[in-house]
C-alpha cells in the first residue's frame, strides 16, 4: 500500500471527507479545497478542524505549493480548472473510487450504467451478507469507499456503484467483477460527447486481468472490448429474452438461463419482472463466475423492496396505485419504469432534460401510456414528440399534473412519476422533487379517508 506525506483533496462533501479522515489517519498532512464559504460547509469545517487537517475555502483558486497526491471528489470534472491545476502541483492524480480501492484487501465487485446501478448493488450486497461474507456497499452508493475501507478495514467483498464521474480520474482500479449493465444518453453535460460517455465507462475494464471477469450486454461486447484497450479479463455476456444476440446469461419469464440450463428462479420477485431482466441475468452471471452463492441471491431477491424514488409504490386512492419513480433522470430509466408497470399507466414527466428528443418512446408510450402531464422545461419538447400518439397534457406545477392525473385515472390504473428529466429547473435534486410528489399522494389518501 502506497502511503503519502502530502496530499490535496479537492471537494469536501461525502467524497473529500472520506479520503480526508482516511489519509489523516495515516499521517499524511492533508489540504481540503473547496470554492464554498467556510459557513455554507461549516459541518465538513468542524470535522477537518477535528481531524488536523488544511482547509482552503471560500476561493476560486488552489494552494500553490507542491503535493504528492491529489484526490478528486467525483463533482469535479477532470476538464475543470481545479482538475487542470491538480496536475501542475501534484505528483499523483486519483479519484476518492480509487483511493480508497487501494486499501482494500478482499475482492471487489463493481458495478456501472447508465440506469439500475443502485438496485443492482443493493441485491448483490444483501445476497453477499445473506451467504456469511463481510460486505461494504459504497461508491456512488450511500457512502464514500474511503469511509467505507477505514471503519471496515476487514471486508470479504466491497460492492460499488460506480459512475463514469468516479472513472474519469482512475488509473489502476481494478475490480474482480466489473459489470456495465447498460448505456444509453445521460451525462453528456459533463462529458459532452456520447464518445467520450463511453470512453469513461470502459475505463471500468481497463485494468483487468485474466483473473477477473467482465460482464456487458451481449449486443454491445466488441464495442466494450475495444474500450476496454489491452485488458484481457474473462468476458461474459447477458441479455433479456427479447435481445436477438446470443449471450451466455439470458432472461426468459421470470426465469434466468445460462445455455439451456435454469440458473435461477427469479419468479415473483422484484427482479422477475420484464423490467429488469437483462441486469437480473446480469448479476446472475456475476454470481456465478466468482463461485458464490445463488440460493443467496434468489433469497435477496425475494426480500428485496425497491429503493427510495426508485419506481417506489408511495400509495393507492380509489383503486389507482400511485408510484415515485423521480430518480428517472433519462429516457431509458422512464423506459425501464414505464416496463414495470402491470396496469395502464398516466405518466407525470417533465424537468430539465439530458436528450434532445424522446421520440424513441413512442412506441412504449402508445402500448401502455393513457395519457400523459408534462411539466418543467422539457414539457414542449415532449409534447412535440409525443402528442401525435398518445394524449399529453402540460401542467405548470407538480401539483397541477398530480391533479390532472388523479381527475383522469380509473381503478386499476397507475399514476407514474418517471420524470425522465433533471429536477434543476424545479428542485434541488431528485429527492426532494421525490418528496413532494410523496406529499401529494399523502395529501390525496387523506381527502379519500376524511
Amino acid at each position: 500500500m502506497k502511503t503519502y506525506r502530502t496530499a490535496l483533496i479537492l471537494g469536501a462533501g461525502l467524497s473529500g471527507l472520506g479520503a480526508a479522515r482516511l489519509l489523516a489517519s495515516e499521517g499524511t498532512q492533508v489540504t481540503v479545497a473547496d470554492q464554498r464559504p467556510a459557513q455554507e460547509i461549516a459541518d465538513a469545517v468542524r470535522q477537518l478542524v477535528e481531524w488536523k487537517v488544511g482547509i482552503h475555502v471560500g476561493q476560486d483558486h488552489l494552494p500553490w505549493s507542491a503535493f504528492e497526491l491529489c484526490v478528486v471528489s467525483p463533482g469535479f470534472a477532470i476538464d475543470s480548472d481545479w482538475v487542470q491545476a491538480a496536475y501542475a502541483i501534484s505528483a499523483e492524480v486519483m479519484s476518492e473510487l480509487e483511493l480508497g480501492w487501494s486499501r482494500h484487501q478482499g475482492r471487489t465487485l463493481a458495478v456501472t450504467g447508465s440506469n439500475g446501478k443502485s438496485s443492482a448493488v443493493k441485491w448483490c450486497a444483501d445476497a453477499l451478507k445473506m451467504s456469511g461474507q463481510q460486505v461494504a456497499l459504497a461508491g456512488n452508493y450511500g457512502r464514500s469507499v474511503c469511509e467505507a475501507v477505514l471503519t471496515e478495514p476487514n471486508l470479504d467483498w466491497l460492492v460499488l456503484e460506480v459512475s463514469s464521474f468516479q472513472l474519469e480520474t482512475v488509473s489502476h482500479f481494478r475490480p474482480d467483477i466489473g459489470i456495465l449493465l447498460n448505456f444509453s444518453t445521460n451525462h453528456l453535460d459533463r462529458h459532452g460527447t456520447m464518445e467520450t460517455y463511453a470512453r469513461m465507462k470502459g475505463r471500468l475494464f481497463a485494468q483487468m486481468t485474466d483473473q477477473d471477469v467482465a460482464l456487458v450486454p451481449a449486443s454491445e461486447v466488441e464495442p466494450w472490448r475495444g474500450r476496454a484497450g489491452p485488458a484481457n479479463p474473462r468476458w461474459i455476456t447477458f441479455a433479456a429474452s427479447s435481445d436477438p444476440a446470443s449471450a451466455d446469461y439470458t432472461f426468459s419469464a421470470g426465469y434466468v438461463h445460462h445455455g439451456d440450463r435454469v440458473a435461477a428462479d427469479l419468479r415473483k420477485t422484484y427482479w422477475g419482472e420484464t423490467g429488469s431482466a437483462a441486469s437480473a441475468a446480469a448479476l446472475v452471471g456475476a454470481f456465478e463466475a466468482a463461485g458464490l452463492d445463488i440460493a443467496a441471491l434468489v433469497s435477496a431477491a425475494t426480500a428485496f423492496e425497491p429503493l427510495p424514488y426508485r419506481c417506489q409504490r408511495v400509495g393507492q386512492v380509489n383503486g389507482v396505485v400511485f408510484v415515485n419513480d423521480s430518480k428517472s433522470t433519462n429516457s431509458a430509466a422512464m423506459a425501464h419504469a414505464i416496463e414495470r408497470m402491470t396496469g395502464p399507466v398516466r405518466l407525470i414527466a417533465g424537468g430539465v432534460p439530458k436528450e434532445p428528443s424522446f421520440e424513441n418512446l413512442k412506441t412504449l408510450l402508445t402500448a401502455k401510456v393513457e395519457s400523459v402531464y408534462l411539466i418543467g422545461q422539457a414539457a414542449e419538447l415532449m409534447f412535440s414528440d409525443w402528442s401525435d400518439q398518445v394524449p399529453c397534457k402540460k401542467a405548470e406545477t407538480l401539483d397541477e399534473a398530480v391533479t390532472f392525473a388523479v381527475q383522469e385515472a380509473q381503478p386499476g390504473e397507475v399514476i407514474l412519476f418517471s420524470p425522465g428529466c433533471a429536477s434543476f429547473d424545479q428542485y434541488a435534486n431528485y429527492e426532494v422533487r421525490g418528496d413532494h410528489f410523496t406529499r401529494l399522494v399523502e395529501a390525496e389518501i387523506s381527502r379519500e379517508t376524511s
